[in-house]
């Protein structure tokens, strides 16, 4: 995601780096191309995690009609909805928009590519997918190729919701989160349950970096208890610089973790936050 008051290139936030100009691109080829050399690796990980919980939600009679729509926060190109819904893994996505191929195509070209691509790779299992972020020409992209059945630019960190996403919240069952921990607070939880009527469960990959306290109180206020493992880690990407590296571990340590074997060792690592009603299995 690109986030509020992004600059045009890569820049410094807390420390952190940021990528907003290739959110700002007409297709994801940039994307990819930036952050392979990073290993940016988090939607493999929720792959598995995204289909077993969004599987989970949906097979709950929550007595409305239609099945629930799967949320992602911070979506950008539709990465995590391509992993979700269609036979494909981020390693194929790497090499697909990596490839000589992709390079020769005009956006047009590359955005009929995709969208026969994954039509044939659809699983008869996918979920109706919305997409919430700020960068517009990422969401188009991601709608263009088939990938995002709604896609919202509100940005709920500063305004409440308009009227389209506020029409759209309704149908929310699951909100799911890869990247966006970094970037979006307390409030545009809020604001999204505020508008749900279905019960709500949120799936969130956050940096060890960065404190979810906030969240994790913010979703209680709605009926959500968040379950969490600190012991289980998963890869994010490498460091860009030793800059970055050293704000990680001082990150780490102020929350009171360990950044030994981990950011030590090169990357980031998030752990997995799980928050469903207090009833929920």
């Amino acid at each position: 995601m690109a986030g509020s008051g992004s600059g045009g290139t890569e820049g410094v936030a807390g420390g952190k780096s940021r990528f907003d100009d290739i959110y700002d691109r007409p297709d994801p080829r940039a994307y990819f191309t930036r952050l392979a050399p990073l290993e940016y690796e988090i939607p493999h990980h929720a792959q598995p995690v995204f289909r077993q919980t969004a599987a989970a939600r949906a097979a709950i009679d929550d007595g409305r009609p239609g099945r629930p729509v799967v949320l992602d926060v911070c979506c950008s190109y539709g990465i995590n909805a391509a992993l979700l819904n269609h036979d494909v893994t981020l390693a194929e996505l790497y090499d697909r928009y990596t490839s000589d191929t992709a390079r020769r195509m005009s956006t047009s070209e590359l955005a009929a590519w995709d969208k026969e691509f994954y039509a044939e790779r659809r699983r008869p299992d996918a979920l109706p997918v919305y997409g919430l972020d700020i960068a517009a020409p990422a969401m188009y992209y991601a709608q263009q190729a088939g990938l995002l059945d709604g896609a919202f630019t509100d940005d709920l960190e500063q305004a409440p919701p308009g009227p389209w996403l506020r029409s759209a919240l309704p149908d929310i069952g699951l909100i799911t989160v890869t990247g966006g921990g970094s970037y979006v607070t307390e409030r545009t939880f809020a604001a999204l349950l505020d508008g749900a009527r279905r019960p709500v469960w949120v799936s969130a990959f956050v940096l060890r970096t960065v404190s979810y306290e906030p969240v994790v109180r913010t979703l209680a206020g709605y009926g959500l208890r968040t379950t969490v493992d600190p012991s289980r880690t998963y890869r994010q990407r490498r460091f860009t610089d030793e800059r970055e590296q050293r704000f990680a571990i001082e990150a780490v340590r102020e929350l009171g973790g360990d950044p030994s074997g981990q950011e030590e060792a090169g990357r980031f690592y998030s752990v997995l936050y799980d928050s469903r009603p207090g009833s929920a299995p």
